[in-house]
């Protein structure tokens, strides 16, 4: 906590304005506040322990899960198209775990944490509960690249499902093997059978909690798998600012550690009594070098506290 006093752009200031961004909702998450608990297995590849050595994996183990919806408001409609789908899963036993923090647009909306900080404060509705589009518009052009992660959102169709989705983990982690060898991947969480969305039509005639409803009736079929991919790295990749993606990053190189097997509804007391912790990362997996992920697991363990 040290490394972040309280203050201009400091991980406590980020969610407090995170939060006045949504209304202040009372004990909700500062972000991806809507979300639903599940839980599954994890099974690795053969290919894993040729990436890292981490035991969460490269074991198999149990799974705990949760999708959400982007944003502050524990009330967001699933239709929303302004905010990302996040997928956080757990891995591996008590003595090799690994939380890992995913979502369905492979980059951030900040480059810097002040840059983070000035997104949000922008965004505080004022005295008349409503925001200043103005304001919104001039820091949007001053700093082009916040648009980048929704951008991103509105140019695809919504999702028809949280099952069948892709997320990315936006960071850059070092990832050691056996053999010591250690490289830059990042996260992709690919649905088994494909990503399926809707048009706009359909879209538009689907309930407030459409996603949250359907998810129930996937899991009751056991139905919804997930690969694991490592994205390998390539000398001159953008490795620090978030808001970028890896060239031609679509079609990049990627080794299955290996699947995520959703089979149950969780009672959403078993996630939300905790936080999927980005620090939590057991040996094989290191933490990325940005400075957004050194505030983020800071900003975690604020927002937890703040709920209970």
């Amino acid at each position: 906590m040290s490394e972040f006093p309280r203050g201009a752009a400091s991980p406590a200031a980020i969610v407090d304005a995170l939060k006045a961004a949504a209304g202040d909702p009372p004990k909700a998450r500062a972000s991806f506040a809507k979300g639903q608990c599940v839980h599954g297995t994890y099974i690795p590849s053969n290919q894993a322990e040729e990436i890292t050595k981490s035991r969460s994996f490269t074991r198999p183990s149990r799974v705990l899960a949760r999708f959400s919806i982007g944003g502050g408001n524990p009330n967001v409609a699933d239709t929303e198209n302004l905010v990302p789908r996040g997928f956080s899963f757990r891995l591996g036993d008590s003595n090799h775990r690994s939380d890992i923090l995913a979502q369905d647009c492979p980059v951030h909306y900040a480059r810097t944490l002040e840059q983070m900080m000035a997104f949000h404060e922008v965004r505080v509705p004022g005295p008349d509960g409503k925001l200043d589009r103005e304001r919104i518009r001039t820091f949007s052009a001053a700093n082009p690249e916040t648009l980048h992660q929704v951008n991103y959102i509105v140019a695809r169709p919504l999702p028809a499902s949280f099952a069948s989705t892709t997320y990315w983990g936006v960071h850059c982690f070092p990832a050691t093997n056996a053999m010591d060898e250690t490289r830059l991947i990042k996260f992709k969480i690919a649905p088994v059978g494909g990503d399926v969305t809707l048009t706009g039509p359909e879209a538009k005639a689907k309930a407030v909690d459409f996603l949250h409803d359907e998810l129930e009736q996937r899991v009751a079929t056991g139905n919804v798998r997930f690969s694991v991919l490592a994205l390998l790295d390539r000398p001159g990749d953008p490795t620090m600012d978030l808001t970028v993606r890896w060239p031609d990053e679509d079609h990049r190189e990627a080794v299955r550690l290996g699947t995520i097997v959703i089979t149950g509804i969780e009672p959403n007391e078993a996630c939300d009594g905790s936080i999927f912790d980005p620090a939590s990362l057991a040996e094989g997996i290191g933490h990325p070098r940005d400075e957004i992920f050194a505030a983020r697991a800071v900003a975690y363990v604020i927002s937890l506290k703040m709920r209970r």
